[in-house]
């Protein structure tokens, strides 16, 4: 599977490379029409794509016909099958992607976007990243940064907590937080079909830091056992993170199980606070956005890395990204593709926050709204070991799996072994037609 496509080896500025805007204009002319998008955006997030999606209609007059679902990979398929396809799609899991591509159910895009500006505008890893059997099926317009640790610091100051600059310090606090009772951490698991890829996200970001990238890419390859030791260390180093029963997070397994991933936060800013420290990618301002009283970035909430596990392994982040496929050949579709590369849709949404770092060079990193969102983008300039969420690179039975694992084993951390045993018996079939 690692021939089929290349993940990202490291992002560096010659990635990203945010330098001043530059104009990038969508295909001129009206085509007139309507676009079936199918994706996982809702609330905020689907605000903010529309809000993207505006100028792309005023200049073409095509329509967006948006259908969210958090069962994307299911969904798809199912609309395939049945010969009705959406014409672009929010990139389905690679398993997902492989498949339909290899069927050609999914329109390669080497001669439908202008390469010379692709190749001219985006760093060769988010274009390699879309490729398989090296032709390019998926499109990049957005990266988010993941391992970020949210927190009010007025409630750190009230209570005198420093921000941890290393791991042994981030568990010395969350003992320290404890032991004035309080709850060190709000986890939020729920996300309807896909619940459980919150606590997936701890255990990728760990693997990572921890063991490094060489064992990183086997495991997302399927070459790495789960019941190996590197991979269950990333686990039990989750579990101390969790604590003895869960007795760290704020509710518990049962609240983390009921309560929506975007949700999560709301105990940070709680009176007195539910807990001190969240979890999430960077997009999770985009739900901050929509809590009542609404956070100011920087007053009621600040940010910082999960600190590394594994000094031998400094600076390394996990990553993730808003990718596209076309899954009908349209006019249309061909128009909102070309319109999704360029600058002038990317800075749409980093103008707006919500935590989106933008792809295409040519966005300014002047553009981003507040001191947050641009340290954020510095930061993953800045990132020394850079690798895509290997979840999303699995198979999507393998990556189903993991998520129902981390719902097993937050209510009951004493079968390790067990989710584990299962999860390589996963492995075994789930690579198997990859």
């Amino acid at each position: 599977m690692g021939r089929l496509i290349r993940v990202v080896a490291l992002v560096s500025s010659a990635i990203l490379g945010l330098t001043a805007c530059g104009a990038s204009n969508s295909a001129a002319g009206k085509i007139g029409g309507t676009v079936h998008v199918l994706g996982t955006w809702t609330g905020n997030e689907k605000d903010a794509f529309d809000a993207v999606m505006k100028p792309f209609t005023d200049q073409t007059g095509v329509k967006i016909s948006f259908e969210a679902t958090r069962d994307l990979n299911a969904i798809l398929q199912t609309k395939v099958a049945a010969g009705n396809p959406p014409d672009v799609t929010g990139a389905p899991g690679i398993g997902t992607l492989i498949k339909l591509a290899r069927a050609g159910k999914i329109v390669t895009l080497d001669d439908k976007l202008d390469m010379s500006q692709l190749n001219a505008n985006y760093g060769a890893d988010w274009i390699n990243l879309g490729k398989i059997d090296g032709k390019l099926y998926t499109l990049y317009a957005w990266a988010a940064l993941k391992g970020l640790v949210w927190y009010d610091p007025k409630a750190f100051a009230a209570k005198g907590y420093q921000v941890p600059k290393t791991w042994d310090e981030l568990i010395a606090l969350q003992t320290k937080i404890k032991s004035d009772g309080g709850k060190p951490w709000c986890i939020a698991l729920e996300s309807q079909a896909a619940s459980g890829w919150p606590g997936s996200d701890w255990v990728k970001e760990i693997v990572l830091s921890q063991s490094g990238p060489t064992v990183y890419d086997a495991w997302w390859q399927g070459k790495q056992k789960w019941t190996s030791t590197e991979i269950k260390q990333a686990w039990q180093t989750w579990g101390q993170i969790l604590g003895p029963n869960d007795s760290n997070v704020y509710g518990g397994s049962q609240y983390m199980g009921a309560t929506t991933f975007g949700d999560g936060g709301q105990g940070l800013f709680a009176s007195p606070p539910k807990c001190y420290m969240f979890n999430q990618g960077s997009f999770i301002t985009s739900f901050f956005d929509g809590y009542t009283p609404k956070p100011t970035a920087g007053t009621d909430y600040a940010v910082f890395p999960l600190p590394d596990v594994n000094s031998a392994n400094a600076g390394a982040h996990v990553l993730a990204g808003d990718a596209f496929v076309m899954t009908k050949d349209t006019p249309q579709a061909r128009a909102l593709m070309k319109y999704l590369a360029t600058a002038d849709a990317q800075d749409i949404w980093v103008k707006r926050g919500g935590g989106k770092i933008a792809i295409n060079k040519q966005v300014s990193l002047n553009d981003y709204p507040d001191p947050i969102s641009k340290a954020l983008a510095q930061v993953v300039i800045s990132t020394k070991i850079g690798r895509y969420d290997a979840g999303d690179l699995m198979p999507s039975d393998m990556q189903a799996a993991y998520w129902s694992a981390v719902l097993k084993f937050v209510q009951n951390q004493s079968q390790l072994d067990s989710i584990l045993s299962d999860l390589d018996k996963k492995q075994a079939t789930a690579y198997a037609s990859s």
